[in-house]
């Protein structure tokens, strides 16, 4: 049964839904959907990019929307200049919970290429995959393909706590932790995967680009979708391409050596969206609450925490930009341990782009965090 805040927004969602599918009713000629191939404002510090020079008419350009800030970056550097990207999600928001409202609706109908992660992240984005049917809007699913990570159905009444004993190869330490029998998932590897109020994953983990490798995947799949909405610029969409997946490549490398001989192997961190990085290094993650960084933890899991904390002298507590850090700061508190960022680049603050940070910046900082508290 929802509550009234749920019923609210499948209100806005069932609307914003119909007034996209009646925009791009009256727009649309060719169904496209890609990735399958199923506000705006791009951030300050525009990605480098190995973008062909190739000068092209702005009239002539694909108007490319992206949802959030990794797909800004990875469908930028690719397209260079030679197409309009801009980002639906406002720099600064946390974008689980965000909802596009009936301008942001209007701006993805007129777009050519919808870019979106996919895997739970964007609860809206279905709505728009739907609508688009039998319209010009091609739908990109940078995600679709990989290996996700699946939720398990929850059983009423069950208990699920973080437990290290149970910890999977994959990079999560599972448990068991007090819950109601709404929050109904939990990611395969047995870590607590409660959903925010107001914001569901469907029961996956959708956090692929904080792995190097899945984010390579990611934009080659970007890739061959724009290929098919601008053939003409297929080649230089490759050349880019090919470019920016040599840059992550040596960023994976660089994980791969700076994680591999450190002294300890688990963490703690505010928000269980390191699973796959964790799963790809040999790491395991140790959340404090599930996938959405909103949840509160209960007074038992934050006791379990505690717990293991002191009992594996754990440091430092990873807590992450655009949602509060109190929950770590508390746990930090208890058990005489600092705090530190590990940032799940769901966008960029303004710090960061005071910065001149960007995906790859971020990461290397990620992965001096990681380093520095596995070998305390």
């Amino acid at each position: 049964m929802m509550n009234s805040k749920s019923k609210s927004k499948f209100r806005i969602r069932h609307l914003a839904a119909l007034s996209l599918t009646a925009m791009l009713i009256v727009s649309g000629c060719g169904n496209n959907t890609a990735g399958n191939v199923a506000s705006t404002g791009s951030p300050a510090n525009a990605p480098s990019t190995a973008a062909a020079a190739t000068t092209v008419p702005a009239a002539d350009k694909l108007n490319i929307k992206v949802s959030f800030y990794p797909m800004y970056e990875f469908t930028k550097n690719i397209t260079g200049d030679l197409a309009d990207v801009e980002v639906l999600i406002p720099a600064g928001t946390e974008p689980h919970d965000w909802e596009p409202t009936a301008k942001d609706m209007a701006e993805i109908s007129d777009a050519d290429v919808l870019v979106y992660n996919g895997a739970g992240m964007e609860g809206w984005a279905q709505q728009v995959v739907d609508g688009a049917s039998g319209s010009r809007l091609i739908t990109v699913e940078a995600s679709k393909g990989l290996e996700i990570m699946e939720g398990t159905e929850e059983e009423e009444g069950h208990d699920h706590e973080h437990e290290d004993e149970h910890a999977h190869e994959e990079g999560t330490a599972s448990g068991e932790a007090d819950h109601d029998h709404e929050h109904d998932h939990e990611d395969e590897h047995g870590e607590a995967a409660h959903a925010g109020e107001g914001h569901d994953h469907g029961g996956l983990d959708p956090h692929v680009w904080l792995a190097p490798a899945m984010a390579i995947q990611e934009v080659r799949t970007i890739e061959a979708a724009l290929s098919v909405a601008s053939p003409e610029n297929a080649a230089a969409f490759k050349t880019n391409s090919e470019a920016y997946i040599a840059k992550l490549q040596q960023l994976d490398q660089e994980f791969k050596d700076g994680l591999k001989d450190t002294k300890r192997k688990d963490f703690i961190t505010q928000h269980a969206a390191f699973g796959y990085l964790a799963r790809e290094y040999g790491l395991t993650q140790v959340p404090i609450a599930g996938l959405s960084p909103e949840q509160e933890p209960s007074a038992a899991q934050m006791a379990e925490i505690v717990e293991f904390a002191k009992a594996n002298n754990v440091k430092t507590i990873f807590f992450e930009t655009l949602v509060s850090s109190s929950v770590a700061d508390t746990i930090a508190q208890e058990i005489g341990a600092k705090t530190a960022v590990l940032n799940p680049i769901e966008g960029l603050t303004e710090e960061d782009t005071r910065n001149n940070l960007d995906y790859l910046g971020v990461m290397r900082q990620n992965l001096e965090a990681l380093s520095a508290a596995l070998n305390e």
